[in-house]
């Protein structure tokens, strides 16, 4: 489920860059909807970390619990911090923004399907 949750939220998190990718081109500011899609990766970044506190509580022994953890709760934080800016700066730079910290959370997606899958046990 871990790893289900990753992929889903690498799915959510494309896409999000994508459109917020358009409305930088378009050179237009983060809309709502799209703050709201924001939301929906945070749901799925929160579907992830109970599933990995279920998953070590039947036995998954993480190489690097640290690091794993450290990407997880950074991830949650950072489409917050993203809306912040977005509600701060009305022009396409939190269009810019948001397209940033979507890609990054991509890349930390996939580090934390890396971190997991080198982990032992049952999953």
């Amino acid at each position: 489920m871990v790893t289900g949750g990753a992929y889903a939220a690498i799915a959510a998190s494309g896409l999000l860059a994508v459109w917020a990718g358009i409305w930088a081109l378009r050179d237009r500011a983060v809309v709502l909807k799209q703050l709201i899609a924001g939301g929906v990766v945070v749901a799925l970044l929160l579907v992830q970390v109970v599933a990995a506190i279920i998953a070590l509580a039947g036995g998954h022994v993480l190489a690097e619990p640290a690091v794993f953890w450290g990407y997880l709760v950074v991830a949650i934080l950072l489409l917050p911090a993203a809306a912040v800016v977005a509600l701060a700066e009305r022009t396409r730079w939190s269009s810019v923004a948001l397209l940033v910290i979507a890609l990054a959370l991509v890349v930390m997606e996939l580090r934390i399907i890396q971190l997991w899958s080198t982990g032992q046990g049952a999953t």
